[in-house]
């Protein structure tokens, strides 16, 4: 295993000791939580918190600032951060308006935000949650119950970002956040596995000519191990699935996300963009926007996902609402 580490135990800690150096007019770091805020925090208006094990970046650190996140939580790597993090993190940015947790459907999320949560109301905290389900590929997984959390939860933080900076009340947070969560859905394949630092070698093997369709963000199995495909016919076979969930037909408009897993040249995913633009196109699905890059990584995996947010004049405001953080300026 190579790696630009000094010591595995430390690795969280000093990214984000380097994520605030590089950037200290934007984020400020709590190290005994290992919590990442806004520079500057906001007073009346609702909070927003996410978070999660690290590996992903720059989720979630990478969407703390205006228009998205208030705080990030980092867990180590591919873990939940603790409730006990997480409890600190909403009393650390918490306001008269109240805070929505943003989290991703893993059954250690869901447990310690929920628990830090709990603590927090008993403090008179005001505290509601979403919890973003948008892998269609598999119904339950090593991690979780239910479908899980992928990069969907990007576009997540960046609707209900937009609607907490304008002022609205967390009861409509919560709603647009919700609403966004039902309308965004997504899929994805690995070329290789994720090397976890702790463990120093692959999660997974595939073969020179197999990839995993339907992976997670932590090397999770998929729907099934295939034979290497054009990009022509993965983003036809991923959209197929994409399109029925969220019922798409001509007319309707799209924000589309090809997202990658942190190893695999931008090269590669503008050319999954373009056979994405031309399949939409085909069907008469409107694209409002498209987003290219690694927003949701499972640390040094090659492939790519892709993530369909079907909008409506509601989300497409809140979607073009300006935003300033360090992964993601619109």
């Amino acid at each position: 295993m190579k790696k630009i580490i000094n010591q595995v135990d430390h690795m969280v800690d000093e990214m984000c000791q380097g994520m605030v150096k590089a950037h200290p007019n934007q984020i400020q770091y709590f190290a005994q939580y290992k919590v990442i805020t806004r520079q500057e925090m906001k007073q009346n208006q609702v909070a927003l918190i996410s978070g999660g094990g690290s590996g992903h970046e720059p989720a979630h650190a990478g969407y703390v600032g205006y228009g998205m996140l208030d705080a990030a939580v980092c867990g180590d790597i591919f873990a939940s951060p603790s409730s006990i993090q997480i409890y600190h993190a909403i009393n650390q940015v918490a306001t008269d308006q109240g805070v929505l947790l943003i989290v991703k459907n893993y059954s250690g999320d869901c447990m310690n935000f929920d628990t830090a949560a709990e603590m927090a109301e008993d403090d008179g905290i005001n505290v509601k949650a979403v919890y973003v389900n948008d892998d269609i590929a598999v119904k339950d997984s090593l991690y979780t119950i239910g479908r899980r959390g992928v990069a969907g939860t990007v576009l997540v933080e960046k609707i209900a970002g937009a609607s907490a900076e304008r002022g609205d009340q967390l009861e409509e947070v919560y709603r647009l956040a919700q609403k966004t969560v039902d309308h965004v859905k997504s899929i994805g394949f690995a070329l290789n596995s994720c090397t976890v630092p702790a463990k120093g070698t692959p999660t997974f093997e595939l073969g020179d000519n197999e990839i995993e369709f339907g992976v997670g963000i932590h090397g999770e199995p998929g729907i099934e191990r295939r034979t290497m495909q054009s990009a022509k016919a993965l983003a036809n076979d991923m959209l197929d699935q994409l399109v029925a969930e969220l019922s798409l037909v001509t007319g309707d408009e799209v924000i589309v996300l090809i997202n990658g897993l942190g190893g695999t040249p931008l090269h590669e995913l503008y050319i999954l963009s373009n056979e994405v633009h031309h399949y939409l196109n085909h069907l008469g699905v409107k694209i409002e926007d498209t987003i290219v890059g690694n927003y949701m990584t499972s640390i040094d995996m090659a492939g790519a996902s892709i993530s369909l947010l079907k909008t409506d004049e509601e989300i497409k405001t809140l979607y073009n609402f300006p935003v300033k953080t360090i992964a993601l300026n619109k």
